[in-house]
């Protein structure tokens, strides 16, 4: 399994449009991370629009293709994009580049 880390910059005046899109994320799209193999998926938002997403996969490439091929998250990257800074016209997912790892304490 692999822990992946990223992060991305959501707009200062979109920062409690983003936390209440995110309360009641589609039941399709969740329903897709998991077929995916996203699991144990987070997101944390500092109070500048910092995010920091984690989530647990065995092959990180391999779910994020699961999800590019999907209907429903081709909507909600969409629906998405105009709440981050700095994407360069690519979606979201796109945008996301892991962290490295340098310690973990199982």
């Amino acid at each position: 399994m692999r822990r992946v880390c990223f992060l991305l910059k959501v707009r200062a005046e979109r920062i409690e449009e983003y936390r209440e899109r995110h309360r009641d994320v589609w039941a399709d799209m969740l329903t897709a991370l998991a077929r995916a193999g996203w699991r144990n998926y987070s997101l944390f938002l500092r109070e500048d629009g910092l995010l920091v997403g984690y989530l647990e996969t065995d092959d990180f490439d391999r779910a994020r293709a699961a999800m590019e091929a999907t209907e429903v998250n081709a909507r909600w990257q969409a629906e998405m994009a105009g709440f981050f800074e700095e994407l360069d016209g690519r979606a979201p997912d796109a945008a996301m580049r892991p962290l490295t790892e340098v310690f973990h304490l199982p």
